[in-house]
């Protein structure tokens, strides 16, 4: 993948051109100071664009950043396993923080209230005393007081009056008010404060205690858990009472918790919702909770350390294990992608390097024994064409060889084709003509197929062609197929291989006397069909190129009007079949027979014709060569 990271106006989108002409529009109202309502507008389309562009960039960048394997994996491997322990970790966190500012909350709730129930005892004893001694009850009640609150206001009214201390400016509380106790909010002169009271009515007397809510009392409340406020009614104490942190794992917690407050003027309006706040440590809590044995608080806060120091020790090496793993997974793959692009670009000789004895090692040696095989492939595909390109110079140069006119004669027609199994042919098929309307012919096939028969072609045609050109000009009687064929023989043996060697039939037509004298090298016996008759010509000596000395001899028919002469080369009579079956002679004759009175070209084209349907293959089983000679 081949990325461009070229910025240009032509490469960004229509988000990017829009914002950056907002951008350019608000610029432009801005620093002119024309049409001012219409600067936030622009403002807020181009922000509005900037967040679009921004995503737009965001996802571009991360297909960017995982287009590589490895970066795909290090992702997946973080969503996989990162993310859900530190989702765990942090419900740990945030499960362990509530868990314990309730705790926190509820020491001090609790606490609180039982220092409120301190006011109702003392606020029901007096509803009784004023008619008796109530300086007696008050005092009686006054240790309890103190205990629970330093400082208070008391107000008694009924059959005596009194207040405590005596110059308490406390007022009774407005008439709707009965029996209560808890917390409530009262005015002070424009600031309103937060008390804790008790009021009680019984027989005509009634007794109200009200105890102010101060940071002294609150930091008093659960000594050794931390600063406790209610924001908006009191301040928080000048020094902190959040005790030091006993490790690096003991977090502060700061934790709210709502209450509902009523009005001292509006007693029949619904209750205030008003929160105080705890700031502790989860060290304080432990501690308060566990009856402050710090050999206990310490030995599990010790054991929860060393527990989590272990998971970040198993969390941190899974991690490096994880990354080893990509690493060589992803640098395998990276490293079969550039051998990808040294092949592609036609570098066969590249390897990849390979490490260890996995499967991934496996795949880096099969990529290069298949880099070195494709090398291979690739040279033997050019050989090959090399060689195409040879033998189609081959078959170009056999084409010449083969004669183009047939030498005319008046009582004798000749044909001949020859189509090679291959591009070239090991067939051979000749024609030449002779003095006194003469005319010498010739076929032959040499053993084997391809450039070297085809060599060995072009020597016999030569010889042959040089024995008549020397003999050019001697009566036709002069001439003898046999010591022709004889000559030829000897040649071919001095001159060639001894495995290379040729079947062969040469024959001499004279025009005056209507005979063939011919002699047979070892070749197919051509058929001769003289009216209903059908005559071989068979075998007159062995092959050519094969022994030194051979004996050939000739003989003599005479051509009947009418007659037809055939010869032809294995390639014609040997297929065979998908049943094994060979193509045989006496489907030839049959052949021979029933297109005999038709065109030579005729007979040749069905002939090769019924040899390619008795295969049923496309492609030849040997070069198939036919002459037909016709006596006219």
């Amino acid at each position: 993948m081949k990325r461009d990271d070229d910025v240009s106006w032509g490469r960004l989108g229509w988000i990017e051109r829009l914002f950056l002409v907002l951008m350019a529009i608000w610029a432009l109202l801005f620093f002119t100071g024309m049409a001012q309502r219409y600067q936030t507008l622009a403002a807020v389309a181009a922000i509005f664009m900037g967040v679009l562009a921004i995503v737009k960039i965001g996802r571009m960048a991360m297909r960017n950043l995982i287009w590589r394997l490895r970066n795909r994996l290090i992702v997946a491997y973080l969503f996989i396993a990162v993310v859900p322990i530190v989702l765990i970790l942090a419900l740990m966190l945030v499960t362990s923080w509530a868990l314990v500012g309730q705790m926190a909350v509820y020491m001090v709730n609790r606490e609180l209230d039982n220092r409120m129930r301190t006011l109702d005892w003392p606020a029901e004893t007096l509803t009784r005393a004023p008619a008796r001694d109530p300086q007696t009850a008050l005092t009686r009640s006054l240790p309890m007081l103190r205990r629970g609150f330093s400082k208070f206001e008391m107000l008694a009214t009924g059959e005596q009056q009194f207040r405590y201390p005596p110059d308490s400016k406390l007022s009774a509380p407005p008439e709707p008010w009965k029996n209560a106790s808890g917390l409530i909010t009262r005015k002070d002169g424009d600031t309103e404060r937060l008390f804790a009271w008790a009021h009680s009515e019984q027989g005509g007397n009634e007794v109200t205690i009200l105890a102010p809510i101060t940071a002294e009392l609150l930091s008093g409340l659960v000594p050794g858990i931390g600063d406790i406020t209610f924001p908006g009614y009191t301040q928080r104490s000048a020094k902190s009472h959040v005790p030091a942190a006993a490790n690096g794992l003991d977090f502060g917690v700061s934790f709210l918790y709502p209450m509902f407050v009523p009005s001292w003027e509006n007693p029949t309006a619904p209750p205030r919702q008003l929160y105080f706040m705890v700031d502790t440590r989860y060290s304080a809590v432990l501690g308060i909770v566990f009856g402050q044995k710090a050999d206990w608080s310490e030995l599990a806060m010790t054991a929860l350390v060393a527990l989590v120091g272990v998971f970040l020790i198993v969390e941190m090496a899974s991690l490096w294990a994880g990354i080893k793993l990509t690493r060589t997974i992803t640098g395998a793959v990276h490293e079969l992608y550039e051998g990808t692009q040294h092949v592609r670009e036609g570098d066969f000789n590249y390897r990849i390097p390979v490490k260890g004895t996995d499967q991934i090692a496996e795949l880096g040696g099969s990529f290069n024994t298949m880099t070195e095989n494709l090398g291979r492939l690739i040279v033997v595909a050019k050989e090959k064409e090399r060689l195409e390109s040879e033998l189609a110079i081959a078959r170009d140069v056999q084409n010449q060889l083969f004669p183009k006119d047939v030498p005319f004669t008046k009582s004798l027609e000749l044909k001949g084709v020859c189509t090679p199994a291959r591009m070239v042919s090991g067939d051979y098929y000749d024609f030449m003509a002779l003095p006194n309307d003469g005319l010498a012919f010739a076929i032959g096939d040499v053993a084997g197929k391809g450039i070297s028969a085809a060599l060995l072609m072009a020597t016999i045609q030569s010889t042959m062609r040089t024995q008549l050109s020397t003999a050019n000009g001697s009566p036709l009687q002069h001439l003898s197929a046999a010591k022709m064929v004889a000559t030829l023989n000897r040649q071919l043996y001095a001159t060639t291989s001894p495995e290379k060697y040729a079947t062969f039939y040469f024959a001499l037509y004279d025009e005056a006397l209507h005979t063939l004298t011919y002699t047979n090298a070892g070749h197919l016996a051509p058929m001769l069909l003289h009216g209903n008759n059908l005559e071989m010509l068979d075998s007159t000596g062995t092959v050519v190129g094969a022994f030194p000395v051979a004996v050939y001899e000739e003989k003599t028919v005479t051509l009947e009007q009418g007659d037809v002469l055939l010869a032809y080369t294995d390639g014609i009579v040997e297929p065979e079949n998908v049943y094994g079956e060979m193509f045989g002679e006496d489907r030839l004759k049959d052949l021979l027979v029933k297109y005999a009175r038709a065109d030579s070209a005729e007979l040749i084209a069905r002939t090769m014709e019924a040899v390619v349907h008795w295969t049923g293959e496309g492609e030849l089983q040997d070069d198939m060569t036919m002459v037909v000679a016709r006596r006219l």
